[in-house]
């Protein structure tokens, strides 16, 4: 709906206080970052990336000048004479980074432009997008599936849930104080366990006891999300003893499923950055430590934060 190729069902779109929501797409001056590229393959570098301007009539001298510009910026200034099939996967959505900012359009619209690349060089292109956003100070919005992406490029983040808005805020917000569970669960608050938080304010999940962040007012059944690396691990005692269900040695990090004694069989997942001893998976049982507002909980079903 924002880039104009779907009908707004309720509501207005406005960009610096100007009514967007009946222009057709072809009359927002907005640039587009496709996840595939979407580049035209019987043209050159240089003749995609000058598509955009070539449509709007622009002198040809100052196409030129333009488009060697922005292919420098991306470094591809040697390549603007190959065609699309020339370049490699990270060349080609450097192409369509530049093709699309070259309008100097007033929103720069990102749709998963780093899925189709292995992980090293989305790694490389998500600076590259931070480099350019710096230096160029255009307005984006960027969508993805991937949280650290968010976090990286952000200045405010949407978290949509099923086309509903779970939040917005800065990245800071978002992690330290997400509204909701869906919100926790995809920031890296992976483990959600069903328990009672009790007058005092300790959660109670079999016998394993946590202290929650902000549960001033919030007594009763509900969820909690933890992160993996929250989760510490010590030896057993009568009272702090659960059970190693499985473990992954992951090379920086060891990761290790336990089931929380008493729980009705839920599980926790304990991301340790380390190699931890084997003769602890020998004994098969472990103590569980989470220091107090590590864990964020929510009433109900995880729904709405109290």
């Amino acid at each position: 709906m924002l880039a104009g190729l779907l009908d707004v069902s309720s509501g207005n779109i406005l960009v610096n206080n100007n009514e967007l929501t009946n222009i057709p797409a072809n009359k927002r001056n907005f640039g587009m970052v496709f996840q595939n590229y979407a580049l035209f393959p019987h043209l050159t570098v240089f003749e995609n990336v000058a598509y955009g301007l070539k449509a709007r009539k622009v002198d040809k001298k100052i196409i030129k000048e333009k488009v060697e510009t922005y292919l420098d910026l991306v470094g591809l200034g040697k390549l603007a004479n190959r065609k699309p099939k020339e370049l490699s996967g990270g060349q080609q959505q450097r192409v369509s980074l530049a093709r699309a900012m070259i309008i100097e359009p007033d929103i720069l619209l990102f749709d998963e432009p780093l899925s189709n690349l292995y992980a090293r060089l989305k790694d490389q292109m998500l600076r590259e997008i931070h480099r350019l956003h710096k230096e160029l100070g255009f307005t984006a919005v960027y969508v993805t599936h991937d949280q650290n992406e968010a976090l990286y490029l952000s200045d405010q983040i949407a978290v949509l849930n099923k086309g509903i808005l779970e939040q917005f805020g800065s990245p800071r917000e978002i992690i330290e104080k997400p509204k909701t569970s869906f919100v926790a669960d995809f920031f890296g608050y992976t483990n959600k366990l069903n328990g009672h938080i009790n007058n005092e304010g300790i959660l109670n999940v079999g016998t394993l006891n946590v202290i929650p962040k902000d549960t001033a007012a919030s007594f009763g059944d509900g969820i909690i999300n933890i992160k993996p690396q929250d989760i510490l691990i010590s030896n057993p005692t009568e009272t702090n003893k659960h059970r190693i269900t499985d473990y992954r040695y992951l090379g920086s990090n060891t990761e290790i499923t336990i089931e929380i004694n008493g729980s009705n069989g839920q599980t926790l997942i304990s991301m340790l950055p380390y190699l931890v001893s084997e003769e602890i998976f020998t004994n098969g049982y472990v103590g569980i430590n989470i220091e107090p507002n590590r864990a964020h909980f929510f009433k109900d079903k995880g729904d709405v934060k109290i």
